[in-house]
């Protein structure tokens, strides 16, 4: 007897029956979604940060460029998708997982999701949105009142203001930095006179209305790279974003900053943005936010705090103060989906002034109508989904309270990661903790006796063989898949400038216990002597160094 396998067919009908829902729990569709929210529990609950697949096995999976030609059944891929895509994710939200900004979320915000993915609402226009629209205004008024904490009368006259806006939701930091760049060059090169603005007329009009030799925005040595990006889509080029030194704490210089406004002012270069980090990507410092202030203030320049990192600790009041000043600024960049603990992305930039916005405002007649409430008119993004739904959930359902023990206990566990390596005899800090970012490598004991008696060509020789080892160590960690660092390279001052490879560690995560970090620095401190070749060849260089330099009393004829 012959069983013949059931297909999948294309037809109206079969088609019809994927857009409707479900009509008993018992369907197809409803086991179907049982089964998929059983096997992410499982998945979320296993520490395990990625299995050892290669990513090389894994693109055998996904190498067909061919839109298949007859449909699957919803079962089938599923089951593929579960097998193929799910289990061989990186588990983000491992505790063990603490070398990015992305870690565990809420579980409430799994179930929300469903609602912001049911209802699909396209928030650019009102017609598309209706009751999302206010929501996001709404949260974009709580972002703005957390940064300038304005009384309730400007929220009641501007927070739903159609000719206004307190900022924009956008998918994440590059996004909100180039908005609030964008409306700097407009404003900077707005309307005058014949002369309509820069963005009608473009850059090359406006440069030679307004007489200037270039255009520059000014940041530390340590901006995120999206602010090149900027620099780019702007049309200044990326020449243009000039680089400020920064001191041994990763902070901008301000005798630097100085020296450099009053150099490109000679050159009838004008600086429209001054750009404060406020948590800087790789090592969570904080640029000196006040004294940028007066600066821009003094030179009319639009001053702007990336503080995509930091931006959350101001829901914290122990942790606020490290960021005063932020309060003076034109424009801050806030990225939801770092320590707001939202899914990624939901980036915001948030305008001071209400009416800064319309510097980049446009209209369309089929949408985005004068007059309207149409958040799409003062945004660089088009179509967008209502990811300000999930935000305003976590703000009600976490509150404020919450997010102060959330972000005071990662500031607590990144300064005890900090003593517990200035405890080890083969671990060195590079960076100390601001945040609940921090920077280290592993030095063994012998080089760093080594290097206390070498030569500055033997600590060349040295830094260098440390580097090496600090890429192996990283990079078998990463594919044992039992715990996750990441990777950058710093220039720390008290190590002469030298480009430096160092463990980055991210502790955003509440899970991530004392006992794991213990553990991340034990399997490191493993791996490294597997290396049949850094570490073998750094140990005989210390050995030869420190060899050198035995006191002639000590050596026998």
């Amino acid at each position: 007897m012959v069983i013949e396998t059931k297909k999948a067919e294309a037809s109206l009908e079969s088609l019809h029956r994927i857009f409707t829902v479900p009509e008993a729990p018992n369907s197809t569709l409803g086991s179907i979604e049982q089964a998929i929210s059983q096997n992410l529990n499982r998945f979320l609950q296993d520490h395990i940060i990625a299995t050892e697949y290669s990513l090389t096995e894994i693109e055998k999976d996904f190498c067909n460029a061919n839109v298949p030609e007859q449909p699957s059944f919803v079962s089938d891929h599923t089951e593929f998708l579960l097998d193929k895509l799910v289990a061989q994710s990186v588990h983000t939200s491992s505790p063990r997982f603490i070398g990015h900004m992305t870690s565990a979320l809420p579980y409430f915000l799994m179930p929300l999701s469903k609602i912001m993915i049911a209802l699909n609402q396209n928030t650019v226009k009102i017609e598309t949105s209706k009751a999302f629209t206010p929501l996001e205004r709404q949260v974009l008024g709580m972002l703005h009142n957390l940064i300038y904490q304005q009384d309730d009368v400007f929220y009641d006259n501007w927070m739903h203001s159609a000719e206004h806006s307190l900022g924009a939701f956008c998918s994440g930091g590059t996004v909100a930095n180039i908005t609030a760049l964008w409306v700097a060059r407009n404003a900077a090169l707005k309307s005058d006179g014949d002369f309509k603005g820069v963005a009608e007329e473009g850059l090359f009009r406006a440069m030679k209305h307004y007489g200037y030799e270039d255009l520059a925005i000014l940041v530390s040595d340590r901006g995120h790279y999206s602010l090149k990006k900027s620099a780019d889509v702007l049309g200044i080029g990326r020449e243009s974003l000039i680089a400020i030194p920064t001191d041994e704490n990763n902070r901008i210089r301000i005798d630097k900053l100085e020296e450099t406004i009053t150099s490109l002012k000679r050159k009838n270069i004008k600086p429209f943005a001054l750009v404060g980090v406020a948590g800087t990507t790789e090592t969570g410092n904080i640029d000196p936010l006040e004294a940028m202030a007066d600066i821009a203030e003094r030179e009319g320049m639009h001053f702007h705090v990336d503080a995509a990192w930091g931006g959350a600790s101001l829901l914290s009041n122990t942790q606020r103060p490290k960021l005063r000043g932020i309060e003076r600024a034109d424009s801050v960049t806030i990225d939801a989906h770092k320590q707001m603990y939202v899914p990624m992305g939901a980036g915001m930039v948030i305008f001071k002034d209400p009416s800064l916005v319309s510097a980049i405002e446009h209209h369309a007649d089929y949408i985005l109508r004068k007059g309207s409430k149409d958040l799409g008119s003062h945004t660089l993004e088009g179509s967008r989904g209502g990811m300000a739904m999930l935000l305003f959930a976590s703000l009600n359902i976490i509150g404020r309270q919450g997010y102060e023990l959330l972000i005071d206990q990662s500031v607590e566990k990144a300064d005890y990661f900090a003593r517990l390596i200035n405890q080890q005899p083969d671990f060195a800090l590079i960076s100390k903790p601001e945040l609940c970012l921090l920077t280290y490598r592993y030095v063994p004991e012998p080089v760093r006796r080594a290097y206390t008696v070498a030569t500055s060509e033997q600590r060349d020789e040295l830094h260098e063989q440390l580097n090496a080892l600090t890429v192996f160590i990283q990079k078998r960690q990463r594919e044992a898949g039992q715990n996750f660092v990441s990777r950058t390279t710093l220039t720390p001052a008290h190590l002469n400038g030298r480009s430096t490879h160092v463990f980055r560690v991210v502790l955003a995560n509440p899970l991530t216990t004392h006992a794991i970090l213990q553990d991340v620095l034990d399997e490191q401190r493993h791996i490294a002597k597997q290396s049949t070749l850094a570490y073998p060849e750094l140990i005989a260089l210390a050995g030869r160094i420190l060899n050198d330099h035995v006191p002639s009393s000590l050596t026998t004829d």
